[in-house]
């Protein structure tokens, strides 16, 4: 009769909503940096309550941090009635604090005043230099798709605001975009590039800043694509599912925002750099076998310079990561300073995160694996505040930075499961995602005994409740 009272309380406990944990892992600092997990929500540290969020579904593909505000893009999240009619599902973007992982109200994301009922319509959000969200839809390799609507949102409605069409020259599919610049216009002009599908080509679009979008350009030499012919490895001739591109900003450059080098990342090889003529400028071969990917499923990386070293951020393996040392290897990014010159081959590591994974669990074959970085400043030094996001299996934000002080995986206080100094619900639903298989931690085992059951639960509550 206990144990039936206990695991009713367990199970209203884990339906109080998702509490963000700490990953409960030992970074070690590299070259005087350190990095620390200021929170995660996913499968395998609070799964039970990560899968049961309205924002894990693989609809919910793409993610991004704009300022203090983490925004999660999930299309046919909302069916709409009228009368007796149903008339669609439309697109809704979840909320969470940067700060704690906390959720806020989500965005009914809405057009022209209506409901924005388009399949996969926002298939993919990011944000510009200057902190404006945009979202843009999948568009399919259909005779009819000839153009890719592009829209800002407001970040306190949920609207949409067509900003423009990119037209599509040769007709291919795209899932996931990349933006440079200024989608106002006002601060600089704006560049927009996304890989096709199923192919060997890249669209890029331009608009000069003080210009509008009835004034798209082609981005290579007026083009608006560009097909590639040298890829890595030597043996792919065209990219499968849901490639990425992401381009590279530079500050030295005459237009810090043209993009004039890009990674394309497309799901048969690792990322390859290339530059506007469609040249292979560097790419993984020769790279050190470790830093190469566990599996090359998942397609996503971001660049950073921190302490006048740069860095790539990089998927190392989507959800059928294998389990490596007691580890879990699925939905983790590996983060290396690049070699000399930028080099890829070159480059060392310095941290996997998470160290024991995000999730295993399918979405489907979507792909992508959303990152994105801020500046700021932590312990009197500069630091940057890393976002990363797999569909359907969770999210992080780590800071790194030689003023950023690292996680203690065991903090000294009895019952802190999940590391974040104290001792409460979260704690107790790190016991259970224990017990069911969904992650592992040895601070699980509250009471030494060398196992993880309902008598760790009990030592949990006693805890709580001060006995």
């Amino acid at each position: 009769m206990k144990k039936i009272l206990l695991f009713a309380a367990m199970a209203a406990m884990m339906a109080m909503g998702a509490n963000a944990a700490i990953d409960g892992q030992q970074y070690d600092a590299v070259n005087g940096i350190n990095i620390a997990n200021q929170w995660i929500l996913d499968r395998i540290h609070n799964g039970g309550q990560f899968s049961a969020m309205d924002a894990c579904n693989a609809r919910a593909r793409t993610a991004v941090m704009a300022g203090d505000i983490i925004y999660v893009a999930r299309s046919e999240a909302k069916t709409i009635v009228q009368g007796t009619d149903t008339l669609g599902s439309a697109s809704v973007i979840y909320r969470f604090k940067v700060e704690d992982g906390t959720e806020l109200p989500p965005l009914d994301v809405t057009l022209d005043g209506q409901p924005y009922m388009v399949f996969l319509g926002v298939n993919s959000i990011g944000v510009d230099n200057f902190g404006h969200v945009w979202v843009a839809p999948y568009t399919s390799e259909a005779e009819g798709s000839v153009a890719v609507p592009f829209y800002s949102l407001n970040t306190e409605t949920g609207e949409l605001t067509l900003l423009g069409k990119l037209p599509k020259d040769i007709v291919l599919r795209t899932d996931y975009y990349d933006v440079l610049g200024d989608i106002t216009l006002q601060e600089a002009g704006c560049t927009i590039m996304s890989a096709a599908a199923n192919s060997a080509t890249v669209y890029r679009w331009h608009v000069a800043q003080g210009d509008s979008f009835e004034y798209v350009e082609g981005g290579f030499d007026g083009d608006t694509y560009l097909d590639i012919v040298d890829f890595y490895p030597e043996s792919v001739t065209q990219w499968a599912y849901g490639p990425t591109v992401k381009m590279c900003y530079d500050p030295n450059a005459d237009d810090p925002y043209a993009g004039e080098l890009f990674y394309v990342d497309g799901f048969n090889g690792a990322p390859a750099l290339y530059d506007v003529t469609g040249t292979l400028v560097d790419s993984f071969d020769g790279v050190a076998p470790e830093l190469a990917p566990y599996e090359v499923g998942a397609n996503g990386c971001a660049e950073f310079t921190l302490d006048d070293r740069n860095f790539l951020v990089y998927a190392m393996a989507q959800y059928s990561g294998t389990t490596d040392a007691g580890l879990m290897r699925a939905c983790q990014a590996n983060i290396c300073e690049l070699g000399e010159g930028m080099s890829i081959p070159g480059m060392q590591l310095y941290w996997t995160v998470p160290a024991n994974g995000l999730g295993e669990v399918s979405d489907g074959g979507n792909r992508v694996h959303c990152f994105n970085v801020q500046y700021g400043e932590e312990g009197g030094e500069p630091c940057v505040t890393l976002f990363t996001y797999k569909c359907y299996n969770g999210m992080a934000v780590y800071k790194i930075g030689k003023g950023v002080t690292p996680n203690n995986p065991d903090p000294g206080v009895p019952g802190d499961i999940d590391g974040n100094g104290s001792v409460g619900v979260e704690d107790v639903n790190a016991v259970i995602n224990v017990m069911l298989g969904k992650a592992e931690n040895p601070l699980a085992d509250v009471n030494g005994n060398g196992s993880v059951g309902v008598e760790d639960v009990n030592a949990v509550i006693n805890i709580m409740l001060g006995k």
